[in-house]
């Protein structure tokens, strides 16, 4: 038997939440194994000219016999000039900065860099963020099971709102980890070692895809949770059609009756995987409910 409009549109939305959430996932991963959540630039002071370096980047000197210690040596960089920017970027994990006159980039553990006070935030951020993942790789596999395979309509359902809380807490906590790095790095810019502070700085890719995984976690989160209640209030109004069915077609003698029938109904959804009305097209008077619900 072909499958309904409303299970049609229940398993469109059961894909559009597990493609969010997967993307989600992806975006996270992504975001916290790498160390492009801010970039900016440091201002230092240019080396000695030695040997045959030479350029803007190191400090000349006037005397070709740089190495005569009697020899009057006149540096003529003065301001700006006796300072060069070096390119950084730093992520959860750690910082890295460019190297002047050499290729390649000189990395540090970005806790190291933390002051005492905040390293325990940045803990605190770390953690969130594991469980984020963490819950996040949860609630794509539960989408998926409701997706591919589940015994009966109400295991369905119960898949759906197990998943929904988990990938709200999944949100909140991204959200709170997020935020607890945002805030122990400003303080790192701040309190962090001279030879680190940066003269410019700005959030980076890494960061903006961090808040983009928190957005789509939240539509996969609010789209699940959609489906679920639209599935509940589907099931409430196709009962009371029922009951009113029966009452006006057979007038039962008891008021009770119709409701027995449904409850027969619901129970038949949680041991029939397929067609949850096969047990009761034996009865004449559901017949035309087992047409309207397949």
């Amino acid at each position: 038997m072909p499958a309904s409009v409303p299970e049609a549109d229940g398993r469109h939305r059961a894909s559009a939440a597990f493609s969010l959430s997967f993307l989600s996932l992806v975006f996270s991963i992504t975001a916290f194994s790498s160390s492009y959540w801010c970039e900016g630039t440091r201002k230092v002071a240019k080396p000695f000219c030695t040997g045959e370096s030479k350029g803007d980047l190191c400090i000349r000197f006037n005397s070709p016999d740089a190495n005569n210690s009697q020899a009057v040596q006149y540096i003529w960089e003065t301001g700006d000039d006796k300072f060069v920017e070096k390119k950084f970027h730093a992520g959860i994990w750690y910082s890295c900065e460019e190297m002047i006159n050499e290729e390649g980039e000189k990395c540090r553990s970005f806790i190291s860099l933390t002051p005492a006070s905040d390293r325990g935030v940045l803990w605190l951020s770390i953690v969130a963020e594991l469980l984020y993942v963490s819950l996040l790789l949860i609630g794509n596999i539960l989408m998926s099971i409701e997706i591919c395979y589940y015994s009966s309509v109400i295991d369905g359902l119960k898949i759906n709102a197990f998943s929904a809380v988990v990938t709200v807490l999944a949100g909140l906590l991204g959200m709170v980890a997020h935020m607890m790095y945002t805030t122990v790095f400003q303080m790192t810019v701040n309190l962090g070692p001279e030879d680190w502070r940066p003269h410019t700085w700005d959030y980076g890719w890494s960061y903006c895809l961090a808040w983009t995984s928190f957005a789509c976690c939240m539509a996969a989160a609010v789209t699940t949770i959609n489906k679920y209640t639209k599935t509940i209030l589907e099931f409430k109004h196709r009962r009371r059609k029922l009951e009113r069915s029966l009452r006006i077609q057979y007038r039962f003698p008891d008021h009770t009756a119709p409701e027995k029938v449904c409850n027969v109904y619901v129970n038949s959804f949680q041991n029939t995987p397929d067609d949850p009305a096969h047990a009761l097209r034996s009865l004449p008077f559901l017949h035309c409910w087992v047409e309207y619900s397949c």
